[in-house]
Parts: C-alpha cells; structure tokens; sequence
C-alpha cells in the first residue's frame, strides 16, 4: 500500500501541457466534497484530467497536492474570515460577519457544503496522521485569529477587561466547527443565520458588563 504522509516525496517535474492552477481547483473540488482519505488517487485523477504518473511528478504525494489545495482554498473561499476580522471597525462587527459569512459559504450550493478546513481529517488511519496535523495547525492559526481581535477588542474597551479572550474565541471557533457540521447535515442558511443571532446575543451580555458602570462600596 503507498504512503501518502506528508514525508513522501517522489521526483519532481511538471507533465507537458499541464494546467497546475486548473488541476488544483479540480482536485479541491475532489477532496473538498469525500475527504481527504475518501478521496482516492483515481478520483483526484479522473477530476483532474491526467494521470498518476502525471500527478505524482506534478506534485509528489497525494498528501501535498492535499497541501496546496488547502492553501488554494484559504486564498479563496477560506480568505473571507481573515478580511473580516482586519477590514470591520469593532470586534463584534467582524465576529458576527465572520459568522454570517460563514451560514453563506457553509450552506451555498455553488460548492460542496461546510467547511474544508474546520472539520477536515478530525480521524484518520495512522499513516496520514501528519496530513492531520497540518489541517489542526491551520485551525490553531484561525483559532489565534479570532482570539487576537477579541483581545483588541478588549484593549478598545469594547468587552470587559477580565474578559477569557481565549474561552471566547474557542466559542466562536466551536460554533464556525459546528456550523459546518450542520451545514453538511443539510442546514440551510436561514438555520445558520438563526445562530448567529444567538451567539451575538451571548456576545452582547459580555459586552454589557463593560459598559455597566460599578457600583461604589
């Protein structure tokens, strides 16, 4: 059986006549829609339109073609989260588009449902635990994203100064993880929305308590 970890490398070289930019969209389809481990060599191939001789000299391993598709996604349909978090003026402006934005992606039928990154690989056979590593990475980094606007937030005097930047950051993490869940459950996008407003109301409460002016002994 070969090893597709992230460590296997097979000589490198690009087949003639080789559109790697459309290869990629096609094979980020293959893996977004079955999975990293769901998605065979045969399917990335067929998709692709080339042969795996031909992607193994293109990219290696099916492991770092799973790779670049990652980053291909993240500077596409993975690239809103970020904008959102630097372009809104307050921390709960781009916490609540990051989650509206998210109820669109997850739920729209332009592409397979939910998230590629927030539940990809969350088990997998021991060979391909590398390429699961790497996938919790990016989920750490996006995790320290949310949490580091939260802490503006709090530095502005937007939310409380003892307010857990970290707990609450893991709790919009969560809802974004769970979000795509459903997502691929079949929720729709007016379901999603329905928890937004939720979890704006919860964030809301936390913001309460640094506008509440303390009361003297």
């Amino acid at each position: 059986m070969k090893n597709d970890s992230l460590s296997e490398r097979r000589p490198r070289g690009r087949p003639r006549g080789f559109d790697s930019s459309r290869a990629l969209d096609q094979a980020l389809e293959v893996f977004w829609r079955l999975g990293y481990e769901g998605a065979s060599i045969a399917d990335l191939t067929e998709a692709m339109g080339i042969t795996p001789p031909s992607l193994y000299a293109a990219f290696g391993s099916k492991a770092e073609l799973y790779r670049q598709v990652l980053a291909r996604y993240r500077a596409s349909q993975g690239a809103s989260p970020p904008r959102a978090l630097t372009e809104e003026p307050t921390a709960r402006a781009a916490m609540e588009r990051v989650l509206r934005e998210a109820a669109r992606g997850f739920s729209s039928r332009e592409h397979p449902r939910g998230c590629m990154i927030s539940t990809a690989v969350l088990a997998c056979a021991e060979e391909n635990q590398p390429v699961a590593e790497h996938v919790a990475t990016l989920r750490a980094d996006a995790l320290a994203a949310l949490r580091t606007r939260i802490e503006q937030g709090i530095a502005e005097g937007e939310l409380p100064a003892g307010t857990d930047a970290a707990a609450l950051a893991r709790y919009f993490g969560a809802l974004i993880q769970g979000m795509s869940v459903q997502a691929l459950d079949g929720a729709s996008e007016a379901e999603l929305l329905a928890l937004v407003e939720i979890a704006m109301r919860a964030w809301d409460k936390v913001a309460q308590k640094a506008s509440t002016p303390r009361k003297k002994p």
